[in-house]
């Protein structure tokens, strides 16, 4: 949903751009339509070593090694912080969409959140803890 709003919303923007006579409205369109691609998903890996995660196909990956990690949380983003890779009150997130996320908090104290469709079930990931649905 929110990126249909996102498309719809870019793509008045340059309609609005070409309607008045602006060249630049192909190059803004091109940029636009690259970041949507590039930030349209955000994917999660948990290794039996590390915690890794990238935007799109592959832009932006991070990893951590798994034993640095102290505690994995399931939190609730506030709204405003919206989406995107950006530094908030409780550290960078990392999110394409919705409100829920994992806190990640390291072993020299910095924290940073990455969103997920599944928060409880990225955080039980983290640490090997039982599902608890099971």
């Amino acid at each position: 949903m929110q990126r249909a709003l996102i498309a719809s919303a870019a793509g008045v923007f340059v309609l609005g751009l070409m309607a008045s006579g602006a060249h630049i409205a192909l190059p803004v369109g091109a940029v636009l339509a690259l970041a949507g691609w590039a930030f349209s998903s955000l994917s999660v890996e948990v290794s039996p070593g590390e915690l890794a995660w990238y935007f799109g196909p592959g832009l932006f990956q991070k990893h951590i090694p798994r034993d640095e990690i102290v505690s994995a949380a399931p939190v609730q983003n506030s709204w405003w912080w919206g989406w995107g890779i950006h530094l908030t009150p409780r550290g960078w997130l990392y999110n394409v969409g919705g409100l829920e996320a994992v806190e990640i908090v390291m072993r020299d104290g910095k924290r940073f959140r990455i969103g997920s469709d599944d928060a409880a079930m990225l955080a039980r990931a983290r640490t090997g803890g039982p599902d608890p649905g099971r």
